[in-house]
């Protein structure tokens, strides 16, 4: 080898080297001011606080959510239901449609809170006796550690068509692990407990209960693929539909597979 060439070698290697170094010192690329995502999901039937939406059929999800760097963020979130049908005749509502906006961030590295105000939409036409329609809004705050995270739901409004029900909370712990590459184990219990009466029946009576679920879900090239079990000790009294005799708190399996875009 000669001069020339081990010259022009040595050089080469000083410039990959300085490249190198530039590009290991190179600061992240900085966080979108304005993010725009969007979810689509295909599950088993939808449960919502441990209780069927949807008979037990199939559901159809999904929604977009917009972020500002700040932490503020709306969004909307969509999915077939059939419940009221269920349980109101004559009434023909067959949709969810949730809006919701709210404030998120984190601090002490670990910690992360969040606030916000939801309102669940139920548009359709209902007879005359339904009084008391299910469109509900409520205000949430969660606080979350690492894994953990313990989120309190309040309404400011009758809740899910129940008559007199302002008030009404909901409680809500849940832990999610990484126990494998890329599979989370999800773990819940909630507490729905219903304030105010109807015709001097208290609504905690019938309608406060206890929810509890456990979760799998594999990240597949993009595709969340998942399966969950849910229970409650939801009573016959305020939740059993005549219409399919059944109690809509039962015990549920449910399978799914959802994408985010």
């Amino acid at each position: 080898m000669n001069k020339l060439t081990y010259s022009l070698i040595l050089a080469a290697l000083a410039g990959l080297s300085t490249v190198s170094a530039i590009a290991a010192d190179a600061p992240a690329a900085p966080t979108p001011e304005h993010t725009l995502t969007g979810n689509v999901g295909l599950f088993s039937q939808y449960i919502y606080r441990g209780l069927t939406q949807t008979n037990e059929k199939a559901a159809l999800q999904g929604g977009f959510d917009y972020a500002h760097s700040s932490g503020l963020y709306a969004g909307v979130w969509g999915s077939n239901i059939s419940w009221i049908g269920d349980l109101v005749p004559g009434s023909s509502s067959s949709l969810e449609l949730d809006t919701y906006f709210g404030y998120k961030n984190s601090f002490a590295e670990d910690f992360s809170y969040d606030v916000g105000f939801l309102r669940y939409n139920y548009p359709g036409s209902f007879p005359a006796s339904m009084t008391t329609k299910a469109d509900t809004n409520e205000l949430y705050g969660q606080l979350g550690y690492k894994w953990f995270t313990a989120k309190y739901s309040h309404s400011i409004s009758d809740t899910f068509g129940t008559p007199n029900s302002k008030n009404t909370n909901y409680l809500d712990l849940s832990a999610n692990f990484e126990v494998a590459d890329k599979l989370t184990l999800g773990l819940h219990v909630g507490k729905q407990t219903f304030k105010g009466d109807n015709a001097g029946v208290s609504n905690d009576s019938l309608y406060t209960y206890t929810d509890y679920k456990a979760s799998l879900t594999k990240d597949i090239n993009g595709y969340m693929v998942g399966a969950a079990y849910f229970h409650t000790n939801a009573k016959d009294a305020g939740y059993f539909n005549a219409a399919t005799n059944k109690n809509v708190g039962r015990d549920h399996f449910v399978v799914s597979v959802s994408k985010s875009f």
